[in-house]
């Protein structure tokens, strides 16, 4: 049986929060100057995907994590996130 976790509009928001939190922290370790606030969530859920994904393949535990969102892998992999498109589209800091 699956378990259910209450999702409701505060906690929606509250992990937008997060994830844009997260996806700033990584840019300004990677080096790019923040886009905005859509950017940095959209960075943000990438990034917790990719460090979620990294934490498994290299078997490290989730530390730091509210609810089901793992902070450090999230900020990991933002900044890996942003160093390979920017190594991809080439650094265009203005």
């Amino acid at each position: 049986m699956v378990a259910f976790t209450e999702f409701s509009l505060v906690s929606f928001l509250i992990m937008c929060l997060i994830a844009a939190v997260c996806g700033a922290i990584g840019s300004a370790i990677a080096g790019i100057d923040s886009k905005g606030c859509i950017t940095n969530i959209v960075i943000g859920l990438i990034g917790a995907m990719i460090g979620r994904w990294l934490s498994y393949q290299i078997k490290m535990p989730d530390i730091l994590y509210y609810k089901e969102i793992p902070i450090l892998w999230t900020i990991i992999g933002s900044a890996l996130f942003i160093f390979i498109i920017s190594l991809i589209m080439g650094n265009r800091k203005r």
